[in-house]
């Protein structure tokens, strides 16, 4: 029976995968909380209820996985590095493909400032791909808040992309 669940469990990496990359905004620490939410996740099988929606079980372990890493880097503090921000490379000689970068760019500064709730929301259900009803049994609370923090968390990611954008500045080649 354990070997079916890892099968499940094996079969389900990709939604994982992308739920941690809008959960964390990085591919990188998205693998990383995947890996441990996999490894909670296996070392409790036994708290897995047979029957029950494993997708459901492990995108909960996901969430707590990820709380539980914000608390501990608030605890730490993080450094930002400026440079290896502006080494990110960003081809400028194509029109659509930069506002297409700068759009993506306004949406994900936006979803990391959503509070958290209406941050999971859209992870599940944009993202993931689920339903409403499934949303709410992950997250464990009614369809009409899953609806309401998916509309609040749309309205204000809109609101970002109409405001008008500051040019970039240019850098001087002397």
């Amino acid at each position: 029976m354990d070997e079916d669940v890892r099968q499940e469990m094996i079969a389900l990496l990709p939604r994982l995968r992308r739920f941690g990359y809008s959960l964390t905004g990085s591919m990188d620490e998205a693998d990383d909380l995947v890996q441990g939410a996999c490894e909670r996740a296996l070392l409790r099988l036994d708290q897995y209820e047979r029957g029950s929606r494993l997708d459901s079980w492990m995108f909960r372990i996901m969430q707590t996985t990820w709380i539980d890493r914000l608390r501990a880097t608030r605890r730490r503090g993080t450094v930002n590095d400026p440079e290896m921000m502006a080494a990110v490379p960003f081809d400028a000689r194509i029109h659509e493909q930069t506002e297409a970068r700068a759009a993506l760019d306004i949406v994900r500064a936006e979803i990391a400032l959503l509070p958290e709730d209406q941050r999971l929301v859209l992870a599940l259900v944009t993202v993931d791909g689920m339903s409403y009803k499934d949303a709410a049994e992950v997250l464990e609370v009614p369809i009409g808040t899953i609806m309401s923090r998916l509309s609040r968390a749309r309205k204000r990611l809109g609101e970002a992309l109409e405001r008008p954008r500051a040019a970039p500045a240019r850098e001087s080649r002397a």
